[in-house]
């Protein structure tokens, strides 16, 4: 076992190689909080708070709404919503409606909210009356959803916070329901107790994976409950402790690590709508979090902001970073600053978050070769292997190769997908696409990202979708998309193009172009012309080269 795993040995003292999970699912989860911490704050939001007790009875009167209005089991519901209050009321009555939740990133334009809606037809839609105003409308003329509610960030708050909602006020959206009204009509309602099997899907949260298509990933109650207690045991988390939700609720990191680590602990997950260092700096001080996990380019924007103050996040007992490696010289800043070590941890939505997770009493090694810092060891109940990404055969500790991932955490598959399923998912490995190594004593070293994935402040960007949507600009003849180095972003989308004859463009028009048919950080931030694009002798364009 020593040879297989020798990771193990890494764990913090006390840390059992396995762990028995408590509840067997995601509600559960939640409804053993309710027990525990009935009157004691489930959320915060600027001036408001929420305790776990008014959480359910609202949860209960949106699921009755919901189950009113024609909701069966197994339905999908789509929360297009930032890092609100009615986010997680609408996932816990999702779940108590016996529906699935679709997290869907609030920056998605027209032609991504129309590819996920068609896979995943969902039988109601819970949004921003923003989001629903500039955007969604237009998606739902073509493809209407049955029910249709809207709400604000305005609510649950007071403060009104300048930084964020300046220019925002109350928007009225014809023809849909109103989500305080619903929970007003409903309250004092109670859904019927429902049951879930680990196997069942709680969520779908879509990730190009592998191919450039958005897919679903069906992570299931069993692989909630699993990860939120990894986060719980792993980083040492008390009952009531609190955590500050800087990641979005939407990605798989705010889902697991903010809401159903909360819940785990019984503790309050402060919300502060959408990450504003300021704000974020504010929130840290009013109240006082013991723990937050976000993008490394997230901490540094709190670590370079003009009021951080070395006690500025004296609170915190533990802060995690995810989703790209992290430069030493970084997390040497940060301690500098705040007195405080970045920890990473690595994990996909397909592995429902965390994989790899630093040990919380040693310092991460330093990869020799690429001079990054490790994303951890494998955590409880869980196997890592590096293979030939060629042939799946195992290769030896310090050799490079695909990282595969075998655990509680992993998914069952993709939405509708058995295809890419199967390609992904072989006996019970996941195949990450990633490249890496695990040295001699376990740690994990990320040595590249995908092929050719773009890893932008945390989030993925795909080059093909890229490419295609320059490819509907009229003067485009060739596109090809790579990720180049960003001191910030830790990499950005650079676009390569040749243009067709007689025709001009300019950067500025390219970068237009695509901010109106994508979210914002898929938008190239560098352009450049070539005559002609590199390519292969069949007529493959050269990524590859273009990057390099």
């Amino acid at each position: 076992m020593d040879k297989q795993r020798p990771w193990v040995a890494q764990y913090s003292a006390g840390h059992p190689a396995t762990i028995t999970v408590e509840q067997p699912d995601a509600l559960s989860l939640f409804r053993a909080a309710v027990a525990k911490a009935a009157d004691k704050p489930a959320l915060h939001y600027f001036d408001a708070t929420l305790s776990y007790t008014e959480v359910d009875a609202q949860s209960d009167a949106l699921a009755c709404a919901l189950l009113a209005r024609g909701v069966q089991r197994g339905d999908r519901i789509a929360l297009v919503l930032q890092n609100v209050p009615q986010f997680v009321i609408a996932l816990v009555a999702i779940w108590k409606a016996g529906a699935i939740a679709v997290s869907i990133n609030p920056m998605n334009r027209e032609r991504e909210l129309a590819l996920l809606f068609a896979d995943c037809e969902p039988a109601a839609l819970i949004a921003h009356e923003t989001a629903y105003r500039e955007v969604i409308a237009k998606v739902l003329a073509e493809r209407p959803i049955g029910i249709v509610i809207t709400t604000s960030e305005l609510e649950y708050q007071r403060r009104n916070d300048p930084r964020l909602f300046g220019s925002i006020g109350r928007i009225a959206c014809e023809g849909t329901l109103a989500f305080a009204e619903l929970i007003a009509t409903h309250r004092g309602e109670t859904p019927p107790l429902i049951h879930y099997e680990p196997s069942d899907t709680a969520m779908l949260v879509y990730t190009s994976g592998t191919t450039g298509l958005p897919k679903g990933a069906m992570n299931s109650h069993g692989n909630v409950a699993f990860t939120a207690q990894v986060y719980r045991d792993w980083i040492e988390l008390r009952e009531g402790d609190g955590i500050l939700g800087i990641a979005p609720l939407f990605h798989i990191t705010g889902l697991i690590g903010h809401i159903a680590t909360s819940f785990s602990i019984a503790g309050a997950l402060t919300l502060a709508y959408r990450f504003e260092a300021g704000v974020m700096l504010d929130a840290f001080r009013e109240r006082q979090p013991a723990f937050t996990i976000g993008a490394i380019t997230a901490l540094m924007a709190l670590m370079n902001h003009p009021d951080a103050k070395a006690d500025s996040l004296a609170s915190l007992r533990s802060i995690y970073s995810g989703g790209a490696p992290i430069a030493p010289a970084l997390v040497a800043q940060f301690e500098a600053k705040f007195g405080l070590y970045i920890r990473n941890a690595y994990g996909m939505t397909e592995s429902t978050s965390p994989a790899t997770v630093s040990p919380l009493d040693k310092l991460a090694p330093v990869d020799p070769l690429f001079g990054a810092l490790s994303v951890g060891v494998p955590t409880f109940n869980t196997d890592i292997r590096i293979v030939d990404a060629e042939t799946a055969q195992p290769l030896p500790h310090g050799e490079a190769g695909e990282i595969i991932i075998k655990g509680p955490q992993v998914v069952s598959g993709y939405w509708r997908k058995p295809e890419a399923t199967l390609d992904a998912i072989r006996d019970g490995w996941l195949h990450t696409g990633d490249i890496g190594v695990i040295d001699k004593d376990g740690w994990l070293f990320l040595v590249d990202r995908k092929k050719d994935m773009i890893n932008a402040a945390g989030y993925k960007v795909w080059p093909r979708e890229v490419e295609d949507v320059l490819y509907t600009h009229p003067a485009v003849r060739e596109a090809a998309v790579v990720g180049v180095p960003d001191a910030y972003r830790g990499e950005t989308v650079k676009a390569v193009l040749s243009l067709k004859a007689g025709t001009t463009v300019t950067l500025e028009e390219i970068i237009a172009h695509c901010r109106e048919r994508m979210a914002a950080y898929k938008v190239p931030r560098v352009v450049a012309f070539l005559p002609e694009l590199p390519k292969t002798v069949t007529g493959k364009i050269l990524r590859r080269e273009l990057r390099d």
